[in-house]
């Protein structure tokens, strides 16, 4: 009697802790503006390159102009998956471009490394 009770009472709070569990884990993702992507953008990108005040500022508006830009794309997905992503590369090219003339050439390299380290990695995952 005493091993029947013991294991239904293991069972019962197995299943207790699987459905806080699943409740817990399934919570949908928050949906991030424009201003909060350009802020945790630019504070990643004042860690690694060590920017000084006015680069941070310069480098906020570029970025904030980037996710602005990346979400009007999508808020008006009625063109091609092709046609957006060539918008997308447009849109990048035109932020690398802005902000090879805020960093120096030092921090442009490492900037260009870290890109090029991402971009092993992504192809390393695709494998």
């Amino acid at each position: 009697m005493n091993m029947k009770r013991l294991f239904l009472t293991l069972a019962i709070a197995a299943i207790g802790f699987t459905g806080s569990y699943a409740q817990t884990v399934k919570a949908p993702k928050e949906k991030q503006t424009a201003t909060q992507k350009a802020e945790k953008s630019t504070a990643k990108l004042e860690k690694t390159l060590s920017l000084t005040a006015d680069q941070k500022q310069k480098i906020y508006a570029i970025e904030l102009d980037k996710f602005k830009k990346a979400d009007a794309i999508h808020a008006n997905a009625k063109d091609s998956k092709k046609a957006i992503k060539d918008k997308h590369k447009a849109v990048k090219e035109a932020t690398d471009v802005k902000l090879k003339q805020v960093l120096t050439p030092v921090q442009q390299k490492k900037l260009e490394a870290i890109k090029a380290e991402k971009k092993a990695h992504k192809k390393e995952d695709k494998v």
